[in-house]
């Protein structure tokens, strides 16, 4: 099926469309366009949705806007916004009446004509699948990127065609109640995340496994052997597995032997890649390279992976090099939401820095981070609505002999100042929260460039 038909089978139906946000905007327009009845419900009022709001009407859509947004969901198809949990009542009361609920992504990988590549895990998901499309890119196949980095690609699947690639993010809000799996499947790693929406592990790991529980036999999936969870979720594929690993030699996939990245396929080997070729820095880049190799074995030359490893700057908000002032590098790690991307962006660096962390609470233990504190940082600027879970798990840690230091910060200018006044000449300054940013900042993404203004705003 292709997205013409797909449309052709909903007209004169309506589709309810849950959320008027960055995935479903052009997927609501989409739909209006092909001749679909479109109700747009979302819980902000129509002064917070401004101009959009008219440019929906004007399409035709119909919107329901407040509080009461899900009440009354009487569609053919109810699209589910990422963030919704398929459970909530509203949609379980839709379903009963028949609607069909999906989601744009699910819509996505139905009528896509060309291979996907998706890349799932707690850590790790950005670059990877960057890296990924950095790679077909540079061999000249043209790639469509997209997913949970906030680039929807349903509405432009007429213009995808079956020799390209999609390269797709998936979130385990996405991949709850997903059908269908890509044909290359990657999986980076797994750890707690996302409790403050999810009931517990056992539901977070079984979201993510939908990325590849639903491919064929010819299919591709990719896991990583050092993660015990990945590891043990290999088993259950039904694809043909890989496996990558950092640490270990693995008989099918990628894996590192004395600082250069090996891939290994039916007992024959190759060298790819040294990792001190690869840019962006940390011993897990040098994990996100091995499953970007893994993934695009045979689909890209090594010598390809070497040009894009050596001039891949990395992706905004992930250790990215702010400014260096004054002697002192400042750096926005702002993507780090979890203790353990906190604890992977503070392995990247060979000194002590001043680490600037707390954030929202997802319910997530700081129990592992603090041993990395104490080994890693040499003041510890809390902010946050998770600032005093994050010092008693540090002071509670029985390595914990005073050091580091640890000081509060009302707002993250507040850090940024006190980072400002404390850091000399050599010193390191890492925006790096273990937490995500909802008690400040709409996401991640603003928090990192909030924290970029205020550094660059420093006198010189």
């Amino acid at each position: 099926m292709n997205i013409e038909t797909y449309l052709s089978s909903l007209r004169g139906k309506t589709a309810a469309v849950l959320g008027i946000g960055v995935s479903n905007t052009p997927l609501i327009e989409l739909l209006c366009k092909g001749g679909v009845n479109v109700v747009a419900c979302d819980k902000k009022t129509r002064a917070a949705l401004g101009a959009t709001a008219e440019r929906l009407e004007a399409l035709g859509a119909v919107l329901h806007l407040g509080e009461d947004y899900l009440d009354n969901l009487n569609a053919d198809v109810v699209f589910r916004t990422p963030g919704m949990r398929p459970d909530v009542p509203a949609l379980c009361a839709a379903r009963a009446r028949g609607s069909v609920i999906t989601s744009e992504m699910q819509v996505f990988f139905e009528v896509c004509p060309c291979p996907i590549i998706a890349v799932t895990g707690s850590d790790g998901k950005t670059t990877t699948t960057t890296v990924i499309a950095e790679l077909l890119k540079a061999e000249g196949k043209r790639v469509w990127l997209g997913g949970n980095l906030g680039h929807p690609l349903l509405s432009e699947a007429a213009q995808i065609a079956p020799e390209d690639y999609a390269v797709v993010e998936l979130s385990s809000f996405q991949l709850l109640d997903m059908t269908r799996s890509p044909q290359i499947a990657v999986m980076t790693n797994l750890a707690p995340n996302h409790l403050d929406v999810h009931r517990d592990m056992a539901e977070y790991v079984a979201a993510k496994e939908n990325v590849f529980l639903h491919q064929r036999a010819e299919d591709t999936a990719i896991f990583n052997l050092d993660n015990e969870v990945t590891r043990a979720l290999s088993a259950k594929a039904r694809a043909h597995v890989r496996l990558f690993s950092r640490r270990d030699e693995v008989a099918d996939g990628v894996f590192v032997r004395d600082g250069v990245i090996i891939a290994r396929r039916d007992g024959t080997e190759r060298s790819v890649l040294r990792t001190d070729e690869i840019r962006i820095p940390g011993q897990h880049n040098v994990e996100n390279y091995c499953a970007a190799i893994a993934a695009v074995d045979g689909l890209v030359r090594d010598e390809t992976v070497r040009a894009v490893a050596r001039s891949f700057n990395g992706v905004e908000h992930r250790i990215e090099l702010v400014r260096e002032r004054r002697g002192v590098k400042w750096y926005n790690d702002s993507i780090a939401s979890s203790p353990t991307r906190t604890i992977a962006g503070l392995r990247s660096f060979d000194h002590k820095v001043i680490l600037i962390a707390g954030g929202y609470d997802k319910h997530i233990p700081f129990t592992p981070l603090a041993p990395e504190i104490v080994a890693h940082v040499s003041l510890l600027i809390l902010c946050g609505a998770t600032a005093d879970a994050i010092r008693a798990a540090v002071t509670g840690y029985e390595g914990y002999h005073g050091a580091p230091e640890m000081v509060d910060a009302a707002t993250l200018q507040d850090a940024v100042d006190i980072a400002a006044a404390r850091a000399g000449t050599g010193d390191i300054v890492t925006l790096s929260p273990a937490c995500a940013a909802f008690d400040q900042f709409a996401n991640f993404m603003e928090r990192g460039r909030a924290f970029k203004r205020m550094v660059n705003a420093l006198p010189d």
